[in-house]
């Protein structure tokens, strides 16, 4: 009970700060189990979604306004980055301005996509309206998505604060398992494309032999 009553205390103290900065760099986990935490009582849920969406709008516009102003040394200087431009631009092309508004969705894409975004030509002000309702979509779905779980898990259980430890576990289980289950699946889908360079290089160093 003493154990609870600190970590109430530090989440109410802490915990927004600790949200706000973990969705300004990226943070669906953070957010969910954010949302989770507010279903137990240990912050506002009304409070979590404001902070996350806050962290996430700023993050993003921090990001657009990098790519603005400093978008192509970014790409000379970081690989990273200049390795998934041409991904980046073949969404942009696709989807045009709509980019702006599933970039957070986009798992690997989070940060770069408003940094090329900021590079290209579209509006500051587009970016910044798409960007309000974007923030504010990501940060309402992820944030529920917690404070269901604990709803739905006190369907099942009487005392839910007695089992918080194991929920959290699977939480974070799940969180882990969808996550692995996405870096997979991106896997599969770059394999043909591996394959394909690992032809062509094959076919160079065999042309380098016959010289």
């Amino acid at each position: 009970m003493h154990v609870h009553h600190l970590l109430r205390e530090y989440l109410q103290v802490h915990g927004y700060w600790v949200l706000f900065i973990g969705t300004f760099l990226e943070g669906e986990a953070i957010l969910i189990m954010a949302g989770f935490l507010a279903f137990e009582g240990y912050l506002n849920i009304s409070g979590v979604i404001l902070t996350s969406f806050a962290g996430s709008f700023l993050g993003d516009q921090f990001y657009f306004y990098l790519g603005y102003f400093k978008g192509k040394k970014l790409l000379r200087r970081f690989h990273a980055i200049a390795s998934k431009f041409r991904e980046a631009l073949r969404l942009i092309e696709k989807y045009g301005a709509f980019v702006a508004f599933i970039s957070r969705y986009t798992y690997g894409l989070r940060i770069v996509l408003p940094i090329i975004l900021g590079i290209t030509s579209l509006p500051a002000r587009t970016f910044l309206w798409i960007n309000l309702a974007s923030a504010l979509s990501w940060a309402t779905v992820f944030a529920l998505a917690g404070y269901l779980f604990g709803k739905s898990a006190s369907l099942f259980l009487d005392d839910v604060g007695r089992y918080e430890h194991h929920l959290m576990l699977a939480l974070v289980g799940f969180i882990m398992t969808a996550w692995l289950v996405h870096l997979y699946h991106a896997w599969k889908l770059k394999q043909p494309a591996r394959k394909r360079l690992a032809r062509m290089r094959a076919l160079r160093d065999a042309r380098r032999e016959d010289q």
